[in-house]
């Protein structure tokens, strides 16, 4: 790894970078194709390669796919139909003002007008919410974990880690969708893989090949500019 950042990345190395990290989006629909070993082997070999402060590594990742996918899918969908009160491991986001705010409404404006949904039509948002739950009927789905003892520095780490799988299944051809719901439900996620409870679950990922067909992956968001949200001095 070392001798290649020594070296200069030519024009169309850089160019085809450019071109993964600007067109992967979220996906909110996928194919009932699971997404072959090898791939997803592949895909993960790229993302342990993520940085992390003095390389602690303090990422614990859990893939689940097949029988193990839909027990935690169907648990997931009868606690929210039940209204079971999400327990987190962790504290979410506070109340945020502009332009945050906006940002964040801008893109559920994207979302909801791709699927013909009205901001008045508190069902329809309903419906949309619950596909969270539903996967977006992905065949694999991370959960991003880490030890109670790692703080918010540590939480970074697994964030870097988190984007970079989500390049490398970009470059594999293969959709996902960071979800902060895949978080309400830790302790089935420790049951399902027999983790401690000193395992704490961040978040989540939804993944596999994209349906075309589904209105939601017509939504398109954009990003603030460079004078927004850069300082450059000196």
């Amino acid at each position: 790894m070392s001798e290649a950042l020594n070296r200069d990345f030519s024009v169309d190395e850089i160019s085809v970078f450019d071109q993964v990290v600007k067109t992967r989006r979220s996906v909110r629909g996928f194919l009932d194709k699971r997404v072959p070993d090898d791939a997803l082997q592949a895909i993960f070999e790229t993302a342990r390669w993520a940085p992390s402060g003095t390389n602690v590594q303090p990422w614990h990742t859990c893939v689940a796919s097949g029988a193990v996918r839909d027990q935690l899918r169907s648990a997931f969908l009868d606690r929210k139909a039940n209204q079971v009160t999400p327990v987190h491991d962790y504290k979410g986001d506070g109340k945020m003002g502009d332009p945050w705010r906006e940002r964040k409404r801008a893109c559920a404006r994207a979302l909801y007008g791709a699927m013909n949904i009205e901001w008045e039509d508190k069902e329809g948002r309903g419906r949309a919410a619950l596909r969270n739950y539903e996967l977006f009927d992905a065949p694999h789905v991370a959960f991003f974990c880490m030890d109670e003892d790692f703080g918010m520095g540590s939480a970074c780490d697994v964030g870097m880690y988190a984007q970079t799988l989500m390049l490398a299944m970009a470059a594999h051809g293969v959709g996902s969708c960071a979800q902060g719901t895949m978080r309400d439900n830790p302790d089935l996620v420790r049951e399902a893989f027999g983790l401690p409870a000193s395992m704490k679950v961040l978040f989540g990922i939804s993944f596999g090949y994209e349906d075309t067909a589904v209105a939601a992956n017509g939504a398109r968001t954009d990003r603030a500019s460079i004078g927004e949200t850069v300082s450059f001095k000196g």
